[in-house]
C-alpha cells in the first residue's frame, strides 16, 4: 500500500513536472486556492515544486471538496464573480416564467419582470428605464422567431448594450 502511495506521488510530480514545461509562466503563485493555498502561504518561496506539490496535495486530500466550498463562499483564499452563475440564473428563471415574463414585458412591468431585470443586475434605479425598454422592444426580444429563455436572455443583453442608459450594466456583466 504503501509502495503504491509512493509512486502515485511521483508518477503525479513527474505529469506536473511535464504540464509545466509547456505551459505559459503566469504571475499565480500555486494551484489557486483551497485549504492547502492557505495552510502552506507563509512558506518561503512559492513558486517552487515543493510547496505547490504540498498545496496541490493538501487540496487534495484535506477535505477533497474543500476548493468547491472556498469558491461558492469565497473563502480559503478563493474569490468568483458569479458571472456564470448570474447567467444560468436568468436563463433558468427565464424558462421557467417565460409566459409571465412575455406578459409583464408587454406591460412593461410586474413581478417577474423586476426579477429578471435583479438577476441581470439592473440596478434599482435604473429599471424603470429596463421596463420601458422591454415593452418598446417586446416584438424583437418574444415574437423574433425563437422563442426559447436562451435566446429571451441573449436578445435582452443586446439590447441592454445599445441602450444609452443600460449599456453601463450590460458592459459591466
Amino acid at each position: 500500500m504503501r509502495r503504491l502511495a509512493v509512486l502515485s506521488l511521483a508518477l503525479a510530480t513527474v505529469c506536473l513536472g511535464a504540464a509545466g514545461v509547456s505551459a505559459k509562466p503566469t504571475a499565480d503563485t500555486g494551484p489557486g486556492c483551497g485549504l492547502g493555498k492557505m495552510a502552506w502561504s507563509q512558506y518561503k518561496k512559492q513558486k517552487s515544486i515543493g510547496p505547490q506539490a504540498l498545496m496541490g496535495i493538501t487540496n487534495m486530500l484535506f477535505p477533497p471538496s474543500n476548493q468547491g466550498f472556498g469558491i461558492t463562499y469565497e473563502t480559503l483564499g478563493c474569490t468568483n464573480d458569479e458571472k456564470l452563475w448570474a447567467e444560468e440564473k436568468a436563463t433558468m428563471f427565464a424558462g421557467i416564467n417565460f409566459e409571465n415574463l412575455s406578459q409583464d414585458m408587454a406591460q412593461g412591468r410586474g413581478e417577474h419582470l423586476a426579477s429578471l431585470a435583479t438577476l441581470l443586475r439592473v440596478p434599482a434605479e435604473e429599471q424603470a428605464e429596463f421596463f420601458a425598454m422591454t415593452q418598446e422592444k417586446y416584438t424583437s426580444l418574444i415574437q423574433s422567431g425563437e422563442a426559447s429563455p436562451v435566446a429571451l436572455v441573449k436578445a435582452l443583453h443586446e439590447a441592454m448594450a445599445a441602450h444609452p442608459v443600460l449599456a453601463k450594466v450590460s458592459t459591466a456583466r
